[in-house]
Protein backbone atom coordinates (compact mmCIF):
# COMPACT_ATOMS: atom_id res chain seq x y z
CA UNK A 1 0.00 0.00 0.00
CA UNK A 2 2.78 2.44 0.76
CA UNK A 3 4.51 1.91 -2.53
CA UNK A 4 0.87 2.55 -4.47
CA UNK A 5 0.13 5.29 -2.30
CA UNK A 6 3.58 7.29 -3.61
CA UNK A 7 2.44 6.69 -7.28
CA UNK A 8 -0.72 8.61 -6.43
CA UNK A 9 0.71 11.08 -5.41
CA UNK A 10 1.85 12.44 -8.65
CA UNK A 11 -1.85 13.00 -9.04
CA UNK A 12 -2.16 15.59 -6.62
CA UNK A 13 -1.51 19.18 -7.03
CA UNK A 14 0.96 20.54 -4.90
CA UNK A 15 -0.12 20.41 -1.11
CA UNK A 16 1.06 21.76 2.22
CA UNK A 17 -0.84 19.33 4.53
CA UNK A 18 -1.14 15.53 5.00
CA UNK A 19 -4.54 13.33 5.52
CA UNK A 20 -3.31 10.14 7.35
CA UNK A 21 -5.17 7.52 6.41
CA UNK A 22 -5.86 4.66 9.03
CA UNK A 23 -7.36 1.26 9.07
CA UNK A 24 -10.32 0.98 11.82
CA UNK A 25 -10.19 -2.81 12.50
CA UNK A 26 -6.18 -2.26 13.22
CA UNK A 27 -5.81 0.88 14.14
CA UNK A 28 -2.36 1.04 11.86
CA UNK A 29 -1.43 3.46 9.53
CA UNK A 30 -2.13 2.90 5.80
CA UNK A 31 -0.48 5.85 4.42
CA UNK A 32 -0.48 9.69 4.06
CA UNK A 33 -2.68 11.90 1.17
CA UNK A 34 -1.62 15.41 0.41
CA UNK A 35 -4.51 18.37 1.22
CA UNK A 36 -5.13 19.76 -2.15
CA UNK A 37 -5.68 22.99 -1.30
CA UNK A 38 -7.41 26.42 -3.18
CA UNK A 39 -5.05 26.66 -5.89
CA UNK A 40 -4.96 22.91 -6.86
CA UNK A 41 -9.17 22.51 -6.76
CA UNK A 42 -9.28 25.57 -9.03
CA UNK A 43 -6.93 24.09 -10.94
CA UNK A 44 -8.83 20.72 -10.99
CA UNK A 45 -11.38 22.35 -12.71
CA UNK A 46 -10.29 24.24 -15.13
CA UNK A 47 -8.48 21.38 -16.39
CA UNK A 48 -11.97 19.69 -16.32
CA UNK A 49 -13.84 22.24 -17.97
CA UNK A 50 -11.23 21.30 -20.89
CA UNK A 51 -11.86 17.45 -20.98
CA UNK A 52 -15.49 18.81 -20.47
CA UNK A 53 -15.80 20.64 -23.84
CA UNK A 54 -13.68 17.59 -25.57
CA UNK A 55 -16.52 14.77 -24.09
CA UNK A 56 -19.24 16.55 -24.60
CA UNK A 57 -19.33 16.48 -28.33
CA UNK A 58 -18.70 12.60 -28.36
CA UNK A 59 -22.20 10.28 -29.24
CA UNK A 60 -23.74 8.74 -26.20
CA UNK A 61 -22.32 5.54 -27.84
CA UNK A 62 -18.96 6.60 -27.97
CA UNK A 63 -18.90 7.74 -24.06
CA UNK A 64 -20.42 4.26 -23.42
CA UNK A 65 -18.04 2.53 -25.44
CA UNK A 66 -15.29 3.90 -22.96
CA UNK A 67 -16.99 3.43 -19.69
CA UNK A 68 -17.49 -0.21 -20.45
CA UNK A 69 -13.70 0.06 -21.07
CA UNK A 70 -13.49 1.70 -17.43
CA UNK A 71 -15.87 -1.59 -16.25
CA UNK A 72 -13.41 -4.13 -17.74
CA UNK A 73 -10.38 -2.90 -15.80
CA UNK A 74 -12.55 -2.30 -13.16
CA UNK A 75 -13.28 -5.88 -13.07
CA UNK A 76 -9.96 -7.07 -13.90
CA UNK A 77 -8.57 -4.89 -11.03
CA UNK A 78 -11.29 -5.90 -8.23
CA UNK A 79 -9.06 -7.57 -5.76
CA UNK A 80 -6.87 -4.76 -5.05
CA UNK A 81 -10.14 -2.12 -5.13
CA UNK A 82 -11.50 -4.62 -2.57
CA UNK A 83 -8.54 -4.69 -0.50
CA UNK A 84 -7.95 -0.71 -0.70
CA UNK A 85 -11.71 -0.26 -0.09
CA UNK A 86 -11.51 -3.18 3.29
CA UNK A 87 -8.05 -1.66 4.73
CA UNK A 88 -9.87 1.94 4.89
CA UNK A 89 -13.44 0.93 6.46
CA UNK A 90 -13.24 -2.21 8.23
CA UNK A 91 -16.04 -3.51 6.69
CA UNK A 92 -15.75 -7.26 5.47
CA UNK A 93 -14.39 -8.17 2.10
CA UNK A 94 -17.26 -10.26 0.91
CA UNK A 95 -19.91 -6.89 1.39
CA UNK A 96 -17.47 -5.30 -0.13
CA UNK A 97 -17.58 -7.42 -3.24
CA UNK A 98 -20.98 -6.95 -3.52
CA UNK A 99 -22.30 -3.66 -2.11
CA UNK A 100 -19.53 -1.35 -4.04
CA UNK A 101 -17.90 -3.36 -6.79
CA UNK A 102 -20.70 -5.39 -8.35
CA UNK A 103 -23.47 -1.96 -8.19
CA UNK A 104 -20.62 0.25 -9.56
CA UNK A 105 -20.48 -2.27 -12.60
CA UNK A 106 -24.20 -2.60 -12.67
CA UNK A 107 -24.26 0.88 -12.67
CA UNK A 108 -21.98 1.30 -15.59
CA UNK A 109 -24.13 -0.79 -17.45
CA UNK A 110 -27.19 0.79 -16.82
CA UNK A 111 -26.43 3.83 -17.37
CA UNK A 112 -24.24 3.00 -20.97
CA UNK A 113 -27.84 1.48 -21.91
CA UNK A 114 -30.48 3.88 -20.77
CA UNK A 115 -28.92 7.21 -21.00
CA UNK A 116 -29.97 7.87 -24.51
CA UNK A 117 -33.11 7.23 -23.81
CA UNK A 118 -33.43 9.16 -20.76
CA UNK A 119 -31.81 11.78 -22.49
CA UNK A 120 -33.43 11.87 -25.89
CA UNK A 121 -35.25 15.04 -27.02
CA UNK A 122 -39.07 14.54 -25.84
CA UNK A 123 -41.37 16.07 -28.13
CA UNK A 124 -44.16 18.65 -26.15
CA UNK A 125 -47.97 19.13 -27.75
CA UNK A 126 -49.36 22.49 -26.68
CA UNK A 127 -53.31 21.81 -25.56
CA UNK A 128 -53.76 25.17 -26.75
CA UNK A 129 -51.15 26.47 -29.20
CA UNK A 130 -52.43 23.77 -32.19
CA UNK A 131 -49.71 26.24 -34.28
CA UNK A 132 -46.72 24.91 -32.22
CA UNK A 133 -44.17 22.73 -32.04
CA UNK A 134 -42.20 21.98 -29.16
CA UNK A 135 -39.22 19.44 -27.47
CA UNK A 136 -37.15 19.76 -24.12
CA UNK A 137 -33.62 19.23 -24.81
CA UNK A 138 -30.93 17.76 -21.67
CA UNK A 139 -27.31 19.30 -22.13
CA UNK A 140 -24.56 18.60 -19.87
CA UNK A 141 -23.63 21.13 -16.75
CA UNK A 142 -20.49 21.31 -17.23
CA UNK A 143 -18.28 20.12 -14.46
CA UNK A 144 -19.90 18.35 -11.89
CA UNK A 145 -18.56 17.81 -8.03
CA UNK A 146 -19.16 15.38 -6.09
CA UNK A 147 -18.42 15.15 -2.34
CA UNK A 148 -18.59 11.99 -0.99
CA UNK A 149 -19.04 9.90 2.36
CA UNK A 150 -16.78 7.58 4.21
CA UNK A 151 -19.31 4.80 4.47
CA UNK A 152 -19.02 3.76 0.87
CA UNK A 153 -16.08 5.34 -0.72
CA UNK A 154 -16.03 3.97 -3.59
CA UNK A 155 -19.76 3.38 -4.87
CA UNK A 156 -20.79 6.73 -3.49
CA UNK A 157 -18.20 8.72 -5.42
CA UNK A 158 -17.14 6.92 -8.88
CA UNK A 159 -20.37 5.28 -8.64
CA UNK A 160 -22.05 9.09 -8.18
CA UNK A 161 -20.27 9.80 -10.98
CA UNK A 162 -21.31 7.45 -14.21
CA UNK A 163 -24.32 9.50 -14.84
CA UNK A 164 -22.87 12.60 -15.09
CA UNK A 165 -19.95 11.15 -17.18
CA UNK A 166 -22.88 9.70 -19.23
CA UNK A 167 -24.31 13.06 -19.79
CA UNK A 168 -21.76 14.80 -20.95
CA UNK A 169 -19.99 16.37 -18.00
CA UNK A 170 -16.75 16.28 -16.18
CA UNK A 171 -16.51 15.02 -12.51
CA UNK A 172 -14.39 16.15 -9.87
CA UNK A 173 -14.50 14.12 -6.38
CA UNK A 174 -13.79 15.62 -3.22
CA UNK A 175 -13.84 12.10 -1.19
CA UNK A 176 -14.37 11.80 2.37
CA UNK A 177 -10.95 12.51 4.52
CA UNK A 178 -10.95 9.26 6.26
CA UNK A 179 -11.55 7.57 3.06
CA UNK A 180 -10.00 8.74 0.36
CA UNK A 181 -8.00 5.86 -1.18
CA UNK A 182 -11.28 4.07 -2.82
CA UNK A 183 -11.77 6.80 -5.22
CA UNK A 184 -7.93 7.90 -5.92
CA UNK A 185 -7.50 4.51 -6.93
CA UNK A 186 -10.70 4.52 -9.08
CA UNK A 187 -9.53 7.84 -10.64
CA UNK A 188 -6.37 6.03 -11.61
CA UNK A 189 -7.96 2.92 -13.42
CA UNK A 190 -10.26 5.47 -15.27
CA UNK A 191 -6.83 6.69 -16.39
CA UNK A 192 -5.73 3.16 -17.01
CA UNK A 193 -9.13 2.50 -19.06
CA UNK A 194 -8.21 5.46 -21.43
CA UNK A 195 -10.79 8.08 -20.16
CA UNK A 196 -9.32 11.49 -21.16
CA UNK A 197 -7.33 13.76 -18.86
CA UNK A 198 -9.15 15.90 -16.44
CA UNK A 199 -12.58 14.68 -16.98
CA UNK A 200 -12.37 12.09 -13.73
CA UNK A 201 -10.28 13.74 -11.17
CA UNK A 202 -10.33 13.21 -7.58
CA UNK A 203 -8.96 16.43 -4.93
CA UNK A 204 -8.37 14.48 -1.37
CA UNK A 205 -8.99 17.56 1.20
CA UNK A 206 -10.90 18.90 4.53
CA UNK A 207 -14.07 21.07 4.15
CA UNK A 208 -11.94 23.87 3.25
CA UNK A 209 -11.34 22.06 -0.15
CA UNK A 210 -15.03 20.77 -0.61
CA UNK A 211 -15.68 24.57 -0.08
CA UNK A 212 -13.20 25.25 -2.61
CA UNK A 213 -15.51 22.58 -4.84
CA UNK A 214 -18.82 24.03 -4.71
CA UNK A 215 -16.84 27.40 -5.37
CA UNK A 216 -16.40 26.62 -8.67
CA UNK A 217 -17.70 23.57 -9.99
CA UNK A 218 -21.20 24.21 -12.07
CA UNK A 219 -22.83 21.44 -9.84
CA UNK A 220 -22.49 19.61 -6.39
CA UNK A 221 -23.84 16.31 -6.06
CA UNK A 222 -23.02 15.99 -1.78
CA UNK A 223 -24.02 13.02 0.33
CA UNK A 224 -23.57 13.49 4.26
CA UNK A 225 -24.52 15.04 7.16
CA UNK A 226 -27.25 17.12 7.70
CA UNK A 227 -25.42 20.04 8.96
CA UNK A 228 -22.87 19.71 6.68
CA UNK A 229 -25.44 19.71 4.01
CA UNK A 230 -26.74 22.87 4.97
CA UNK A 231 -23.98 23.85 4.47
CA UNK A 232 -23.23 23.29 0.99
CA UNK A 233 -26.86 23.86 -0.23
CA UNK A 234 -26.58 27.85 1.52
CA UNK A 235 -22.96 27.96 -0.37
CA UNK A 236 -23.99 26.71 -3.41
CA UNK A 237 -27.25 28.92 -3.20
CA UNK A 238 -25.02 32.05 -3.37
CA UNK A 239 -23.87 30.76 -6.80
CA UNK A 240 -26.74 29.56 -8.52
CA UNK A 241 -25.76 26.56 -8.81
CA UNK A 242 -27.58 23.38 -8.50
CA UNK A 243 -26.98 21.10 -5.58
CA UNK A 244 -28.03 17.43 -4.87
CA UNK A 245 -28.39 16.36 -0.85
CA UNK A 246 -28.56 13.13 -0.01
CA UNK A 247 -28.34 13.08 3.90
CA UNK A 248 -28.77 11.49 7.05
CA UNK A 249 -31.91 9.16 7.87
CA UNK A 250 -33.51 7.61 10.97
CA UNK A 251 -35.44 5.09 8.70
CA UNK A 252 -37.85 3.28 10.47
CA UNK A 253 -39.23 -0.84 10.33
CA UNK A 254 -43.19 -1.65 10.67
CA UNK A 255 -44.12 -5.23 11.53
CA UNK A 256 -47.28 -6.33 11.49
CA UNK A 257 -49.06 -9.23 13.47
CA UNK A 258 -49.62 -10.96 10.25
CA UNK A 259 -45.84 -10.38 9.14
CA UNK A 260 -44.05 -14.00 7.81
CA UNK A 261 -41.87 -13.24 11.05
CA UNK A 262 -39.20 -15.31 10.12
CA UNK A 263 -38.93 -13.43 6.60
CA UNK A 264 -38.91 -10.00 8.89
CA UNK A 265 -36.46 -10.96 11.41
CA UNK A 266 -34.02 -11.79 8.73
CA UNK A 267 -34.59 -8.62 7.27
CA UNK A 268 -34.56 -6.63 10.57
CA UNK A 269 -30.85 -8.38 10.99
CA UNK A 270 -29.35 -7.35 7.67
CA UNK A 271 -31.14 -4.34 7.43
CA UNK A 272 -29.64 -3.02 10.46
CA UNK A 273 -26.54 -4.44 10.85
CA UNK A 274 -25.58 -4.25 7.17
CA UNK A 275 -22.03 -2.39 6.92
CA UNK A 276 -21.96 -2.21 10.92
CA UNK A 277 -25.30 -0.16 10.68
CA UNK A 278 -23.48 2.92 8.79
CA UNK A 279 -25.89 3.00 6.30
CA UNK A 280 -27.95 5.85 5.43
CA UNK A 281 -30.67 3.50 4.84
CA UNK A 282 -30.07 1.34 7.94
CA UNK A 283 -33.25 -0.05 9.66
CA UNK A 284 -32.72 2.23 12.63
CA UNK A 285 -35.96 2.07 14.79
CA UNK A 286 -38.13 -0.92 14.59
CA UNK A 287 -41.80 -1.06 15.69
CA UNK A 288 -43.84 -4.33 16.23
CA UNK A 289 -47.75 -4.97 16.95
CA UNK A 290 -47.98 -6.17 20.25
CA UNK A 291 -49.17 -9.57 19.58
CA UNK A 292 -46.11 -10.18 18.15
CA UNK A 293 -43.92 -8.49 19.67
CA UNK A 294 -42.39 -10.63 22.19
CA UNK A 295 -41.63 -13.50 19.58
CA UNK A 296 -40.06 -11.00 17.12
CA UNK A 297 -37.79 -9.69 19.72
CA UNK A 298 -36.23 -13.53 20.60
CA UNK A 299 -35.94 -14.33 16.77
CA UNK A 300 -33.88 -11.22 16.27
CA UNK A 301 -31.77 -11.42 19.27
CA UNK A 302 -30.83 -15.26 18.58
CA UNK A 303 -29.95 -14.24 15.63
CA UNK A 304 -27.75 -11.43 16.00
CA UNK A 305 -25.95 -13.76 18.84
CA UNK A 306 -25.00 -16.28 15.83
CA UNK A 307 -23.51 -13.53 14.36
CA UNK A 308 -19.59 -13.42 13.97
CA UNK A 309 -17.67 -10.14 13.80
CA UNK A 310 -13.49 -9.61 13.04
CA UNK A 311 -11.35 -8.61 10.98
CA UNK A 312 -12.18 -8.14 7.73
CA UNK A 313 -10.32 -10.65 5.79
CA UNK A 314 -11.99 -13.47 8.16
CA UNK A 315 -15.19 -14.95 7.11
CA UNK A 316 -17.29 -12.72 9.14
CA UNK A 317 -20.68 -10.88 8.91
CA UNK A 318 -19.81 -7.54 10.57
CA UNK A 319 -16.46 -5.97 10.76
CA UNK A 320 -15.49 -2.72 12.53
CA UNK A 321 -17.12 0.52 12.55
CA UNK A 322 -15.20 3.29 10.11
CA UNK A 323 -15.21 6.92 12.50
CA UNK A 324 -13.86 7.27 15.53
CA UNK A 325 -16.48 9.83 16.52
CA UNK A 326 -19.18 7.72 15.13
CA UNK A 327 -18.32 5.11 17.07
CA UNK A 328 -18.84 7.16 20.10
CA UNK A 329 -22.04 8.77 19.55
CA UNK A 330 -23.12 4.73 18.81
CA UNK A 331 -22.04 4.34 22.90
CA UNK A 332 -23.62 7.87 23.85
CA UNK A 333 -27.00 6.66 21.92
CA UNK A 334 -26.84 3.26 23.83
CA UNK A 335 -25.94 4.58 27.09
CA UNK A 336 -28.56 7.09 27.38
CA UNK A 337 -31.27 4.70 25.96
CA UNK A 338 -30.14 2.25 28.85
CA UNK A 339 -30.30 5.14 31.64
CA UNK A 340 -34.01 5.75 30.06
CA UNK A 341 -34.90 2.54 30.94
CA UNK A 342 -33.87 0.36 27.70
CA UNK A 343 -33.06 -3.07 28.22
CA UNK A 344 -30.06 -4.65 26.32
CA UNK A 345 -30.62 -7.88 24.96
CA UNK A 346 -27.22 -8.46 22.90
CA UNK A 347 -24.58 -6.33 22.76
CA UNK A 348 -24.29 -2.93 23.82
CA UNK A 349 -20.60 -2.52 24.54
CA UNK A 350 -17.33 -2.25 22.34
CA UNK A 351 -16.20 -5.77 21.23
CA UNK A 352 -13.62 -6.40 24.13
CA UNK A 353 -11.87 -9.46 22.16
CA UNK A 354 -10.98 -7.57 19.29
CA UNK A 355 -8.87 -3.83 18.75
CA UNK A 356 -9.62 -1.03 16.49
CA UNK A 357 -13.44 0.33 16.31
CA UNK A 358 -15.84 -2.86 17.00
CA UNK A 359 -18.92 -2.84 18.14
CA UNK A 360 -20.82 -5.28 19.21
CA UNK A 361 -23.94 -5.83 17.32
CA UNK A 362 -26.75 -4.78 19.57
CA UNK A 363 -30.20 -5.50 20.25
CA UNK A 364 -32.63 -2.98 22.49
CA UNK A 365 -36.06 -3.40 23.79
CA UNK A 366 -38.11 -1.07 26.05
CA UNK A 367 -37.32 2.23 23.82
CA UNK A 368 -39.32 5.20 23.95
CA UNK A 369 -38.95 8.53 21.79
CA UNK A 370 -37.65 10.05 24.26
CA UNK A 371 -34.50 8.76 23.79
CA UNK A 372 -31.96 10.13 21.48
CA UNK A 373 -31.97 6.00 20.15
CA UNK A 374 -35.17 6.57 18.34
CA UNK A 375 -34.67 10.52 17.01
CA UNK A 376 -31.16 10.97 15.95
CA UNK A 377 -29.43 8.96 13.56
CA UNK A 378 -27.51 6.69 15.45
CA UNK A 379 -25.57 4.80 12.30
CA UNK A 380 -24.40 2.02 14.06
CA UNK A 381 -24.61 -1.34 14.70
CA UNK A 382 -27.69 -1.22 16.34
CA UNK A 383 -30.96 -2.43 16.03
CA UNK A 384 -33.89 -0.74 19.24
CA UNK A 385 -37.12 -2.35 18.39
CA UNK A 386 -40.81 -0.94 20.18
CA UNK A 387 -43.68 -2.14 21.00
CA UNK A 388 -46.65 -0.50 19.47
CA UNK A 389 -50.52 -1.35 19.94
CA UNK A 390 -51.15 -1.17 15.68
CA UNK A 391 -50.60 0.40 12.55
CA UNK A 392 -51.61 3.83 13.06
CA UNK A 393 -49.31 3.78 16.55
CA UNK A 394 -46.50 2.48 14.21
CA UNK A 395 -47.61 5.15 11.77
CA UNK A 396 -47.49 7.95 13.73
CA UNK A 397 -44.49 6.98 15.60
CA UNK A 398 -42.69 6.13 11.99
CA UNK A 399 -43.75 9.73 10.95
CA UNK A 400 -42.36 11.40 14.42
CA UNK A 401 -38.66 12.51 12.80
CA UNK A 402 -37.00 15.15 11.01
CA UNK A 403 -35.89 12.08 8.55
CA UNK A 404 -37.37 10.88 5.22
CA UNK A 405 -35.41 8.38 4.04
CA UNK A 406 -37.04 5.57 3.54
CA UNK A 407 -38.83 3.21 5.62
CA UNK A 408 -40.23 -0.53 5.53
CA UNK A 409 -43.54 -2.32 6.27
CA UNK A 410 -43.59 -5.81 6.73
CA UNK A 411 -47.11 -8.02 6.42
CA UNK A 412 -48.98 -10.08 4.42
CA UNK A 413 -51.36 -7.94 3.68
CA UNK A 414 -50.78 -6.04 0.51
CA UNK A 415 -53.30 -3.69 0.28
CA UNK A 416 -53.05 -2.51 3.72
CA UNK A 417 -48.95 -2.34 3.07
CA UNK A 418 -50.01 0.15 -0.05
CA UNK A 419 -52.30 1.95 2.02
CA UNK A 420 -49.77 2.52 4.98
CA UNK A 421 -47.07 3.49 2.33
CA UNK A 422 -49.04 6.16 0.78
CA UNK A 423 -49.45 8.17 4.55
CA UNK A 424 -45.34 7.22 5.62
CA UNK A 425 -43.57 10.42 4.86
CA UNK A 426 -40.58 8.82 3.26
CA UNK A 427 -38.72 9.25 0.20
CA UNK A 428 -38.52 5.52 -0.23
CA UNK A 429 -40.95 2.81 1.38
CA UNK A 430 -40.26 -1.03 0.87
CA UNK A 431 -42.57 -3.94 1.81
CA UNK A 432 -41.69 -7.09 3.02
CA UNK A 433 -37.94 -6.11 2.07
CA UNK A 434 -35.57 -3.22 2.91
CA UNK A 435 -32.84 -0.94 1.46
CA UNK A 436 -33.62 -3.13 -2.26
CA UNK A 437 -34.64 0.38 -2.87
CA UNK A 438 -31.36 1.31 -3.93
CA UNK A 439 -30.75 -1.72 -6.43
CA UNK A 440 -34.05 -0.75 -8.57
CA UNK A 441 -31.99 1.67 -10.67
CA UNK A 442 -34.94 2.43 -12.59
CA UNK A 443 -36.79 4.38 -9.90
CA UNK A 444 -35.66 7.75 -8.36
CA UNK A 445 -34.06 6.96 -4.46
CA UNK A 446 -33.98 10.31 -2.33
CA UNK A 447 -35.80 11.64 0.55
CA UNK A 448 -37.69 14.60 2.02
CA UNK A 449 -37.61 16.29 5.47
CA UNK A 450 -33.61 16.65 6.80
CA UNK A 451 -33.21 13.93 4.45
CA UNK A 452 -32.30 15.73 1.26
CA UNK A 453 -33.22 17.24 -2.06
CA UNK A 454 -32.91 15.10 -5.23
CA UNK A 455 -32.23 11.85 -6.11
CA UNK A 456 -30.09 9.47 -7.57
CA UNK A 457 -31.05 6.73 -9.72
CA UNK A 458 -34.50 6.68 -12.46
CA UNK A 459 -34.46 10.06 -14.92
CA UNK A 460 -33.76 12.23 -12.22
CA UNK A 461 -30.62 10.87 -11.60
CA UNK A 462 -29.25 11.76 -14.97
CA UNK A 463 -31.28 14.29 -15.66
CA UNK A 464 -29.70 16.56 -12.32
CA UNK A 465 -26.27 16.31 -13.78
CA UNK A 466 -28.30 18.53 -17.20
CA UNK A 467 -29.76 21.61 -17.81
CA UNK A 468 -32.74 21.56 -19.51
CA UNK A 469 -33.74 23.77 -22.57
CA UNK A 470 -37.37 23.70 -24.20
CA UNK A 471 -37.87 24.80 -27.74
CA UNK A 472 -41.08 25.99 -29.49
CA UNK A 473 -41.10 26.09 -33.38
CA UNK A 474 -44.02 27.81 -35.02
CA UNK A 475 -45.60 25.21 -37.76
CA UNK A 476 -46.93 27.84 -40.47
CA UNK A 477 -45.15 31.18 -40.36
CA UNK A 478 -47.74 34.14 -40.86
CA UNK A 479 -46.51 36.73 -41.48
CA UNK A 480 -47.95 38.23 -38.17
CA UNK A 481 -49.58 36.63 -34.84
CA UNK A 482 -53.41 37.77 -33.50
CA UNK A 483 -51.47 38.49 -30.47
CA UNK A 484 -48.77 40.71 -31.74
CA UNK A 485 -49.03 44.77 -32.48
CA UNK A 486 -50.79 47.02 -33.50
CA UNK A 487 -53.29 46.68 -31.18
CA UNK A 488 -56.80 47.13 -32.42
CA UNK A 489 -60.34 47.20 -30.46
CA UNK A 490 -61.60 44.56 -32.65
CA UNK A 491 -59.00 42.65 -31.26
CA UNK A 492 -59.15 43.28 -27.97
CA UNK A 493 -62.94 42.59 -28.18
CA UNK A 494 -62.34 39.12 -29.47
CA UNK A 495 -59.45 38.32 -26.78
CA UNK A 496 -62.33 39.43 -24.27
CA UNK A 497 -64.58 36.70 -26.25
CA UNK A 498 -62.01 34.02 -25.90
CA UNK A 499 -61.47 34.38 -22.45
CA UNK A 500 -65.55 33.37 -21.67
CA UNK A 501 -65.12 30.93 -24.34
CA UNK A 502 -62.12 28.93 -22.84
CA UNK A 503 -62.21 29.01 -19.01
CA UNK A 504 -66.00 30.40 -17.91
CA UNK A 505 -67.94 27.53 -16.63
CA UNK A 506 -71.02 28.60 -18.53
CA UNK A 507 -69.92 25.03 -20.71
CA UNK A 508 -70.53 22.95 -16.97
CA UNK A 509 -73.58 25.05 -16.35
CA UNK A 510 -75.22 23.42 -19.80
CA UNK A 511 -74.16 19.92 -19.59
CA UNK A 512 -75.72 20.44 -15.96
Amino acid sequence: MAEAAVSLRSAFHIARNLITVTNPATGQKITDVPVTDAAGVYAAVNEARVAQRQWAVLSFAARARALRRYRDVIIDSKDRLAAVIVSETGRPRPEVYTSELFQLCDAIGYWSKHAPKLLADEKVRPHLLKTKRAYVSYHPLGVVGIIGPWNFPFLLTIGEAIPALMAGNAVVIKPSEVTPLSALLGAELAGAAGLPDGLLQVIPGYGDTGGHLVDSADMISFTGSVETGRKVAQRGAQRLIPVSLELGGKDPMIVLSDANLERAANGCVWGGLFNAGQVCMSVERVYVEEPIHDQFVERVTQKVKQLRQGMADELVEIGSMTFPPQLERVEQHVRDAVKKGAKVQTGGRRNPNLNGLFYEPTVLTDVTHDMAIMQDETFGPVIPIMKVRDADEALRLANDSRYGLTTSVWTRDGRSARMLARRLEAGSVCINDHMVNFGVTEAPMGGCKDSGLGARHGSQGIRKFCRQQTVVIDRFGPNSEINWYPTTARKAKLFRRVVNLFHSDWRNKLRA
